[in-house]
């Protein structure tokens, strides 16, 4: 992965503002996915979460914690979708390296490191993202990548 993927997570707008439901995404291949992704989240937070605001309102007095729901939400749902409806794989970085890369394979000290958590209820899925969605909004976290490998495996490599 190049520097901007290795770089890229999910990161919100300023809460509270007018653009808090926005994900904010840089030039260049990442922004494919985070769009996918904030169709999603505007879709969640206009349609399906209750609040008592105006459709606008809904969009723009989010605060961190809607902000985070919001992503689990998009992420679980996506990935739900990938698997066709019957499961979400989701991945997250280990602390400790889990495979040994073979011969003529680079080692990344990412892509070892790899855990894969995998689910047959979406509210199970989207229940566990919420509780680990740091793991993909947090600089550092890699948060891009390891969604676009949850995307992989929940639809499979034969899929």
């Amino acid at each position: 992965f190049s520097c901007e993927w290795v770089a890229a997570h999910f990161r919100f707008r300023q809460p509270h503002s007018d653009l808090a439901y926005a994900l904010e995404a840089g030039k260049g291949g990442t922004r494919a996915v985070l769009m996918a992704v904030q169709a999603h989240i505007i879709t969640y937070l206009l349609f399906t979460r209750d609040t008592e605001h105006t459709h606008l309102e809904r969009l723009c007095r989010i605060g961190q914690r809607e902000q985070g729901q919001a992503l689990a939400v998009a992420l679980a749902e996506t990935l739900w979708a990938a698997g066709g409806g019957g499961r979400a794989v989701v991945c997250l970085i280990t602390t400790a390296g889990t495979a040994m890369p073979r011969t003529g394979y680079r080692a990344d000290t990412f892509t070892e490191r790899i855990r894969l958590f995998e689910f047959s209820e979406k509210a199970a899925a989207q229940e566990f993202i919420s509780d680990h969605v740091n793991c993909f909004k947090c600089e550092g976290s890699h948060g891009v990548i390891l969604f676009l490998y949850s995307l992989l495996f929940s639809r499979t490599l034969e899929r």
